[in-house]
């Protein structure tokens, strides 16, 4: 009976010491330069700059629609509940792989009733025999780790995509925001379409009263009706991309959106906070989830040939039980009735025609491929990074440039509004004028927008916007 209670605990403390087969994991050097590009692109840093790793995206985000906006998204999305599913997936996948380091216990009962023919003169053949027993069945000792190791790689699948669902939030929230820029700037294109249009309804009916009195040739009263009808269809087409904005926000969004958290226009100030850094050591990359999660199914890759490699060596079971028998079911219980048994077991493959073989090389090969996946996961968000440091570093020039380009036009088209109705300037230099003050205004909206989703972009790919 001693013997029985000390071969478990026996058999956990060899488990405990086995050997691990798998190659000792070391993170891969990353194949970045050490910090961001310099050059003229790219602006001075700024020592006060928030980090974005470790600024939530409701104090990045300072525009109180878009934060609602990106709340309800995180509630209701579908895209975000699926990847929220897969991390439940995968953790009940550990946890069953995890059950198997530790014996499982279990209860039987059974009767077995037998009546033997050829049983002597006046003896019953008849016998009944019940038994019940507690025990361990075929509960493999994981001398060699493979048990382990494929635990383990469960485990790091499970981390992987628990950064996986990390990322997916990361991206929605930026998606959310450039969906509510957008229609922020059709917004403002809207607005300036329907301005010009009203300013061109006007310079129209100058032209035709001017052309009635003879004044005006044709060939001015046909120009000015096609910059009146260009702005009538710029009308159409920036209503019509209003609408598909709505419907894009609402797609994210899981739901409608209500009216009074959606853009009217390009907001005045700023939509994020604006010190972000403008350079940024490679090694911050490292707290990116989707590099997070490459990294995870690194390891995860490594603890596979560990599990490979221990399929070469002897597989060593248990299968153990203590209970009792009788020959009646009153006495089942009865002193005298109890049993045990214990059954280990050993098993060496010897000729298996490559398969062992095969599964240590596909378990290398797999790492081989996480590696090249993760580097280039780095790869990619040092790109990211860079490119949009890129343009955050001319983002400021640009819009001011593009500012004094409008507020030039706007003057130049009221100047030469003012000759052409005192009769000074011909009405083709009005209308040169129209033109270039639509085309300015419409420029100006677009700079605007790509200055604010270059922040997004830039929060998003420094690694921010979890919580």
């Amino acid at each position: 009976m001693d013997r029985i209670k000390l071969f478990p605990a026996a058999a956990l403390a060899l488990t405990l010491a086995a050997c691990d087969m798998a190659p000792k994991y070391v993170r891969p050097a990353l194949p970045v330069p050490e910090s961001s590009p310099q050059g003229p692109a790219y602006a001075v840093g700024d020592g006060q700059a928030i980090v974005p790793a470790d600024t939530g995206w409701k104090d990045f985000f300072v525009d109180p629609r878009l934060v609602r906006v990106i709340e309800t998204s995180l509630a209701n999305n579908r895209d975000l509940r699926v990847a929220l599913a897969n991390v439940e997936q995968a953790r009940a996948q550990y946890k069953v792989r995890r059950a198997d380091i530790f014996p499982t216990l279990g209860a039987n009962g059974g009767a077995t009733y037998q009546d033997q023919p050829f049983a002597q003169q006046g003896v019953s053949g008849r016998t009944d025999i019940y038994t019940a027993s507690v025990g361990v069945s075929a509960w493999e000792i994981d001398l060699f780790g493979r048990v382990r190791n494929l635990t383990k790689a469960a485990q790091e699948q499970y981390f992987a995509s628990v950064e996986n669902r990390n990322a997916a939030q990361t991206a929605l929230i930026a998606e959310v925001a450039n969906a509510w820029l957008s229609m922020a700037a059709d917004q403002e294109r809207l607005k300036i379409a329907r301005d010009l249009e009203q300013a061109f309804g006007q310079t129209l009916n100058l032209t035709r009263a001017r052309f009635a009195k003879g004044i005006a040739s044709e060939l001015e009263v046909r120009q000015a009706q096609t910059s009146h009808d260009q702005a009538r269809s710029d009308i159409a087409q920036a209503t019509t991309l209003v609408a598909q904005d709505q419907n894009a926000l609402n797609l994210l969004a899981g739901g409608t959106v209500p009216a009074e958290d959606l853009p009217t226009a390009m907001p005045e100030g700023d939509v994020t906070l604006a010190n972000l850094p403008s350079d940024l050591p490679s090694a911050a990359l490292l707290r990116r989830p989707d590099i997070m999660a490459a990294e995870h199914q690194l390891a995860a890759a490594n603890a596979n040939i560990g599990a490979a490699r221990a399929a070469f060596f002897p597989n060593i079971s248990l299968t153990a039980a203590f209970g009792t028998i009788s020959l009646g079911l009153s006495n089942l219980f009865k002193s005298g009735s109890d049993y045990w048994s214990v059954a280990p077991s050993a098993s060496l493959p010897i000729f298996d025609f490559g398969r062992n073989q095969g599964n240590l090389r596909y378990a290398r090969a797999t790492y081989d491929a996480m590696v090249a996946t993760y580097e280039k996961s780095v790869q990619t968000g040092f790109r990211e990074v860079a490119d949009a440091l890129a343009r955050r570093g001319t983002m400021t020039a640009q819009v001011e440039a593009q500012t004094s380009l409008r507020d030039s036009a706007r003057v130049g088209y009221r100047l030469s509004e003012a000759r052409f109705k005192a009769g000074v300037d011909a009405f083709l230099t009005t209308l040169d004028a129209q033109r270039t003050l639509y085309g300015a205004e419409r420029s100006l909206v677009a700079t605007r927008l790509t200055q604010a989703t270059n922040m997004v972009e830039l929060y998003r790919a420094m690694g921010g916007g979890l919580r």
